[in-house]
């Protein structure tokens, strides 16, 4: 099929996805930019959550297609990354809210399920009929969590008890099940736990005032002796290594957020520059803006090569840890900067959401720090190339 490529996609990358996954993409794109856009800035002004477009992001097909109990054919790792991209090209907000969903949620249930787990849980997951959650991050713990979790797990006969606390936890308030990471009191291992949506001694509370992607519905979790059943622990997650596995591979997905972040930016910026006049001129003409545009642009394409190749080493099962930290920590820094010079461009009118790009300003603070700081990619990126760990 014919897909008019995105402004800022000066090289065509997307030219190199096959038919099947053009026409999936298009489908996306046309979703998001007929559903999404128009009321993107007035969610997010609101800190309001569009939970009647849940069905119609379901019927895309597209949040299970990498799990085998879900139908469809498996995607590339470069068609998950342009999806991702244009997600957050209209809205990182609702780019997030179906990372957490489809890729930590379900990974984690994908990763570390059972097969009878994975039947039970992923079919109506995929169809998000069932939405997912992932508690991880802690009240007094983020970067350190590998060595600093604070949240317990007990075994009490064919339950276990969980106790602690969570924060920053997207979807978590209306999410059917969320998955706790807790340390086994008995092994000092951490394990992870499907809790369901009104477990008694799971409370979810609504954290507010936030300055980026509002429209996510983060939550600060309790646990309070909150009982989980055996059948409802993964399985397959016996220690950090196996919840490090499922964040390494949704980190590079961040990556792609900082993309279609910038993509945006440039968008914005370029069809404000062509339309905004001063001096008797449109502001495009002026040689100190199209320097700021093509500094964006060079950004954009620089960062979208990086994930392009990164989505062929996770297809060609050549990717490691490194792969997704330098790629992570490099676009997310190279979309604040093009973020700033879109709004540097646009003076005041940058800083209101009614030109759009305040938004993506805001919103670019969140995914810079999330799924591992700049800080700590750096050093996951530096022990690969000196063999040296330099974390503590």
């Amino acid at each position: 099929m014919t897909l008019e490529s995105l402004p800022g996609d000066l090289y065509h990358m997307q030219e190199l996805l096959d038919e099947r996954e053009k026409e999936i993409l298009g489908r996306v794109r046309g979703f998001l930019e007929a559903k999404i856009a128009p009321i993107a800035n007035d969610c997010w002004g609101r800190a309001e959550f569009p939970f009647d477009l849940i069905p119609q992001y379901g019927e895309l097909g597209i949040a299970g297609l990498a799990y085998d109990e879900c139908p469809g054919d498996k995607p590339s790792s470069l068609l998950t990354g342009f999806l991702a991209m244009d997600m957050a090209r209209v809205d990182p907000s609702m780019a997030t809210f179906f990372g957490v969903h489809a890729g930590l949620a379900m990974g984690s249930i994908g990763r570390c399920g059972s097969p009878e787990q994975r039947e039970r849980w992923l079919p109506a997951m995929g169809r998000m009929e069932k939405i997912g959650a992932f508690a991880l991050t802690e009240p007094e713990g983020g970067s350190d969590v590998a060595l600093g979790l604070r949240t317990t797990a007990r075994r009490d006969g064919d339950h276990w008890v969980l106790n602690g606390a969570k924060r920053w936890i997207g979807n978590a308030t209306f999410a059917d099940h969320t998955v706790v990471w807790a340390r086994d009191e008995a092994d000092d291992q951490v394990k992870g736990f499907v809790v369901a949506k009104g477990a008694p001694g799971f409370t979810a509370t609504r954290i507010e005032n936030k300055i980026a992607l509002r429209t996510v519905q983060n939550a600060d979790i309790l646990l309070e002796d909150c009982r989980v059943p055996e059948s409802d622990r993964l399985a397959g997650a016996n220690g950090f290594r196996d919840t490090a596995a499922i964040l390494r591979q949704t980190r590079s997905g961040v990556a792609w957020q900082a993309v279609g972040v910038m993509l945006a930016a440039y968008e914005i910026a370029r069809d404000y520059a062509v339309e905004r006049e001063q001096f008797g001129r449109p502001i495009a003409k002026f040689q100190l803006v199209q320097d700021l545009l093509v500094r964006m642009l060079g950004n954009a394409t620089a960062s979208l090569g990086m994930v392009v190749r990164l989505a062929q080493l996770q297809d060609e099962g050549l990717y490691r840890d490194e792969h997704s930290a330098l790629a992570k920590a490099y676009c997310t820094s190279r979309m604040r900067e093009a973020v700033g010079w879109a709004r540097e461009l646009m003076a005041g009118n940058g800083i209101v959401l009614d030109y759009g790009i305040g938004r993506f300003v805001a919103d670019a603070e969140a995914l810079y720090s999330y799924e591992g700081t700049r800080e700590i990619n750096t050093l996951i990126v530096g022990r690969a190339a000196t063999g040296l760990g330099a974390f503590v």
